[in-house]
């Protein structure tokens, strides 16, 4: 049964994501089965890395678990609310308050400080402007770069900008982080700095997943599944 409000429940007591036989079908030509039969259960506090090639169906997991994109069929509980129930807004409205977002190209604003970077996130909630930036600083001191708040983008290294757009991911206290190829555009050095920083975030509560074809940095997940044309299988 869906619950009356459309963004969750932050106090919901089982799994914090739930796939049963979940399928993405694209239609051709040619044809692509993206996702075959997904059944997957992400607990609260989860660590999981989802690992495989290019075209394994990382992706679509990503946009599936986001929210956006819809399983052609099966079911999709977010704290057991049925998400293909509902409509777009109710849907846009639990993604903007329970998930946050990180990429590999950062996708920060070259324009704008560090700071207001991350005050953005606020913006699009709709939180008032001196709520925004008591998260928003609150967000870079928990990845460690409350001396860079009046910074450029262009001024950081590609350590420091992934750390940004981790803050700005975190700043709206989102249940769930996805990460896709966090890692992809860094050196080894900062590699291993930000897979601490998740290390410390999901240590803190936070329910991390993290799409990479990297096998040594999925390794650092506490949690392993395998994608491998649509399917998924967990890794001992």
């Amino acid at each position: 049964m869906i619950a009356a409000a459309p963004i969750g429940d932050p106090g919901h007591a089982g799994p914090i994501v739930t796939l049963e036989d979940v399928t993405r079908y694209f239609p051709g030509p040619p044809a692509v089965n993206a996702l075959r039969g997904i059944d997957l259960i992400i607990e609260r506090g989860d660590y999981l890395a989802i690992v495989g090639p290019s075209g394994s169906g990382k992706s679509t997991m990503l946009n599936t678990l986001g929210l956006l994109d819809r399983p052609s069929t099966g079911t999709f509980l977010f704290e057991g609310v049925d998400v293909g129930k509902l409509t777009e807004d109710e849907r846009a409205a639990l993604r903007a308050t329970a998930i946050g977002f990180v990429f590999q190209s950062f996708h920060l604003l070259p324009t704008r400080s560090v700071l207001e970077n991350v005050m953005l996130a606020g913006t699009y909630e709709g939180v008032p402007r001196d709520q925004r930036e008591d998260r928003a600083r609150a967000a870079l001191e928990r990845v460690g770069l409350t001396h860079r708040v009046d910074f450029s983008p262009a001024h950081l290294s590609g350590g420091e900008r992934q750390r940004v757009a981790i803050a700005r991911a975190v700043s709206g206290e989102p249940r769930l982080l996805l990460a896709d190829e966090p890692t992809g555009n860094l050196d080894r050095k900062n590699s291993d700095s930000i897979m601490q920083l998740f290390a410390d975030l999901g240590a803190d509560g936070l329910t991390i997943v993290m799409i990479t074809h990297d096998e040594s940095v999925a390794e650092a997940a506490a949690r392993r599944v395998r994608m491998h044309d649509g399917e998924l299988t967990e890794i001992a």
